[in-house]
């Protein structure tokens, strides 16, 4: 069984029966939407998989490899990402999906989500976004990073961003 008998080649999870499928559930650090949690499990339910919620601790500093214990997560940094992840979980068991998650540290949270899409085969990822900031901002902003992963992704990315609610003209000119 594999290629030479026109059958592709599956991933084998033991977690996950014999084909590995799963949603990526992913946050650079930012809380993750209830609506992106909808949408996942949305995805989840039409193609019969699980859903893995992955949130990215920030590392701080530069990469030259001058590693420091202030440049790190604090552990109250690490609670907030695993807090997030746990509530994401909860909303997709209360939506009858099974979800496992995890939390990772990570200087380049757009690489670190990427790169995890490899571990596994994952038929999608669901981030939460701001609007699409002006491109001359958008480099230096962390914000931008679920863009960034839709750059860098070879699966389909999926950007919930929530609408903000504009004033109308009437509010405005009180």
């Amino acid at each position: 069984m594999g290629l030479e008998d026109g059958e592709p080649s599956r991933s084998v999870d033991p977690d996950m029966g014999v084909a590995a499928k799963a949603v990526l559930l992913a946050s650079e650090g930012r809380p993750i939407s209830l609506n992106a949690v909808t949408k996942a499990a949305q995805l989840a339910v039409a193609n019969d998989a699980k859903v893995h919620v992955l949130s990215v601790a920030r590392i701080w500093g530069t990469a030259f490899g001058l590693q420091h214990p202030g440049l790190f997560p604090t552990s109250s940094e690490l609670q907030i990402q695993r807090d997030i992840v746990s509530n994401a979980i909860d909303e997709l068991k209360r939506a009858h999906v099974d979800a496992t998650g995890e939390v990772l540290r990570s200087r380049n949270a757009a690489k670190a989500i990427a790169a995890k899409t490899h571990q596994r085969n994952y038929l999608g990822i669901v981030m939460t976004a701001d609007a699409e900031p002006h491109w001359l901002i958008r480099g230096v902003l962390w914000s931008y990073e679920p863009y960034r992963v839709r750059r860098l992704a070879k699966l389909p990315v999926h950007l919930v961003v929530d609408a903000v609610a504009e004033p109308t003209h009437n509010q405005a000119s009180r």
